[in-house]
């Protein structure tokens, strides 16, 4: 004869769960999100057109053309980009650098201001975006440029 004896037992759990991962956040990026969309400038010596979309959570991504009559005399693709707790400007220049990004560390931010370093670029070493109003912003260049401190300002409209 076969004796079966079952007995149930509550155990308390004492194992602890693993917290759920906490959601990237992506504080950086979202703090430049006020550069998405068309901005533009026209002066005498041309038009200057400059599109931000978001590519997702983490990216940011412009195409700026300056064309003067009908010839495009500047393009240039940018990558803003954020990685881990840092951003990054990777702008691609026509025409310049052998057509290989440039890397621009943001070195300085404010809901304003967004300021991107590169120290060893021929020129620009300094890249702002200054945040005037809702519709308007100056876009600037600057660093030494063949031994002498040099600055670019491009004020720009909100198209859309």
């Amino acid at each position: 004869m076969t004796a079966l004896v079952v007995s149930c037992q509550k155990k308390e759990k004492t194992e602890t769960t693993a917290p759920e991962p906490a959601a990237k956040t992506y504080a950086l990026i979202d703090k430049a999100s006020w550069l998405v969309g068309e901005w533009g400038n026209t002066s005498k010596e041309g038009v200057l057109t400059e599109t931000w979309t978001r590519l997702n959570d983490s990216t940011l991504t412009a195409q700026t053309y300056f064309v003067t009559g009908k010839d495009t005399v500047h393009t240039e693709s940018v990558v803003l980009e954020q990685k881990m707790d840092s951003l990054f400007y990777i702008p691609t220049v026509k025409n310049q650098n052998d057509g290989k990004p440039v890397t621009f560390k943001l070195t300085s931010s404010t809901d304003q201001l967004l300021v991107f370093e590169n120290p060893k670029h021929d020129f620009p070493q300094k890249i702002t975006y200054n945040k005037i109003t809702n519709d308007s912003l100056v876009a600037a260049i600057s660093g030494m440029k063949n031994g002498k401190e040099s600055k670019e300002s491009y004020p720009m409209k909100k198209k859309s």
